[in-house]
């Protein structure tokens, strides 16, 4: 399944205005050396550079290599994965439109960052993953314009139909209006992997990430079992107070036999209300 109703950019450069680097905010926090654990994979696609060929050293990520990438995969479903500080708008939008027309599965992984362009491009995808600790970055298109002050002005109405697509690409994945997105690229912000699902910007956390949670809960569960056995807690009383506290059924018993005393329930209603935060 793809998806379909993520909305196409429309945009053309005008000579007068040229789409600019990173900032240097952007470039500090990016960790250029990451990989995934399973990037060697046939259907991934690293993105794990600028976007757009770099006028000096001629390196980056483009459209052109984006596009001949998706031509040599023949699996049914696709995974890219991100860790790019951004770079030219344009070859991001063009990426963008690459992977939302293809007719397979985008899975789109933010491994570290992904901002600006980068953050465009993730917006492609049909499940957006993301680190816990990683990030996406939203903000309004950055120029280098040439001119007096008309010039100046013009090119910020040129810039405006730019920020207009991006708000609707962020307000599309996330299902908010037009205007909360305008106003987070207005506050240029930054979401970490919590916040990146809270905003509906992505679907889930990276699969190391969930198996981490998962395997902490357990280890928690494991502990309180324990502390509890030492308190000569049946076994039987031990696996319905745990079965409470993750939601499900016991085999055994659902309900614990009377006799335990005031501070032994106490203590046990604080371990329930620890795990369930």
């Amino acid at each position: 399944m793809t998806q379909r109703a993520a909305p196409e950019i429309r945009v053309s450069r005008p000579a007068q205005v040229q789409a600019y680097e990173p900032s240097p905010q952007m470039m500090d926090r990016w960790s250029s050396g990451l990989r995934a654990a399973d990037g060697d994979r046939d259907n991934v696609i690293s993105i794990l550079d600028v976007i757009g060929e770099d006028w000096w050293t001629g390196e980056g990520v483009t459209a052109k290599r984006i596009s001949a990438a998706l031509r040599s995969i023949k699996a049914d479903e696709v995974i890219v994965d991100i860790n790019s500080p951004g770079g030219d708008f344009f070859e991001g939008v063009a990426i963008y439109n690459q992977l939302r027309q293809d007719s397979r599965k985008i899975t789109v992984r933010v491994l570290g960052l992904a901002a600006s362009a980068a953050s465009v491009i993730a917006m492609a995808g049909d499940e957006v993953q993301i680190g816990r600790a990683g990030f996406l970055m939203v903000h309004n298109a950055w120029v280098v314009a040439v001119g007096n002050r008309h010039d100046m002005a013009e090119a910020a109405k040129t810039m405006e139909p730019f920020d207009a697509a991006m708000a609707a690409v962020y307000a599309d994945k996330a299902k908010v209006d037009r205007a909360k997105a305008a106003g987070w690229m207005d506050a240029e912000t930054w979401f970490n992997g919590e916040d990146a699902l809270a905003a509906g910007l992505a679907d889930t956390l990276l699969a190391a990430d969930l198996e981490d949670r998962t395997e902490g809960g357990a280890n928690a569960l494991r502990k309180v079992d324990t502390l509890l056995a030492k308190q000569n807690v049946s076994r039987s009383e031990r696996r319905a107070l745990l079965a409470e506290i993750k939601g499900g059924k016991p085999d055994a018993a659902t309900t614990v036999t009377p006799g335990a005393d005031d501070g032994m329930a106490a203590l046990v209603q604080s371990m329930i209300a620890t795990l369930r935060k």
